[in-house]
């Protein structure tokens, strides 16, 4: 069963996007990843996001990235 790896409601964290369950902005996960943080690491700093959330939103990501023609 596929769940939906992101949630935006104005009553958490006033809107920004956290992985659903959570309050873990999807934003942190990118901000690791780009100080060269491993997604291990950022599992293992937030053990409330479980790793098919994240595997879903970096799917999204890529989806958006390659079909987006205007990117590149």
């Amino acid at each position: 069963m596929k769940t939906k790896a992101v949630t935006v409601n104005k009553d958490i964290l006033g809107g920004t996007p956290v992985f659903t369950g959570t309050r873990v902005p999807v934003q942190t996960l990118f901000d690791y990843l780009e100080g060269a943080y491993s997604i291990d690491d950022f599992l293992k700093s937030f053990p409330t996001v479980k790793k098919k959330l994240v595997v879903e939103v970096l799917h999204k990501a890529e989806k958006l990235v390659v079909l987006d023609e205007s990117i590149a």
